[in-house]
């Protein structure tokens, strides 16, 4: 099976934020693959799995980085490949906001797609979006999959309407 999605992180640690992406992913049946990597520690590792992403069969990268969170930019300056970058509220984080201003404060040419802190899920979601837009077949899984979430939110409206309270209206 050869991979469509890569899942990058910093290191580690990020896996228990990273491991939402990769649960959609297998609901999803979408082949994938997990990776740390660090674009401070090992630069010329970024550089070279970036530069050859696209020609392994990658067709969307999910990068997560936390603290300075620099590893989603280098990446995505060095492929043609989506890059989708999730913040990770990290241990020497300032509560998060340097990882997402990092992601999210690219220079004009090298766009990120930037997810809220923690992001992975919707990270993958966008990702699998991207990837059913030449899959017809995919593109009725996710269209499926948003429907059922629509119905989880039909199914609390009905709950919530037996709930009764004195001045509740509905």
């Amino acid at each position: 099976m050869t991979p469509k999605v890569s899942i990058i992180m910093g290191s580690t640690s990020d896996m228990k934020v990273m491991e939402a992406a990769a649960a959609f992913l297998d609901e999803m049946e979408i082949p994938y693959e997990i990776n740390a990597l660090s674009a401070h520690r090992v630069p010329e590792m970024v550089a070279d799995f970036a530069k050859n992403a696209h020609r392994r069969g990658i067709r969307a990268i999910i990068a997560g980085a936390g603290g300075a969170a620099h590893l989603p930019g280098v990446i995505a300056a060095h492929t043609p490949v989506p890059v989708i970058g999730v913040p990770i509220k990290s241990s020497n984080s300032i509560d998060g906001w340097d990882s997402i201003l990092s992601i999210l404060q690219m220079p004009s040419g090298i766009p990120v797609a930037t997810m809220a802190l923690d992001g992975a899920r919707n990270a993958a979601i966008l990702a699998v979006q991207i990837l059913a837009a030449g899959d017809e077949a995919l593109m009725r899984k996710l269209i499926a999959f948003k429907q059922d979430l629509a119905r989880k939110i039909e199914r609390a409206n009905e709950e919530l309407s037996q709930v009764s309270r004195p001045f509740k209206t509905n």
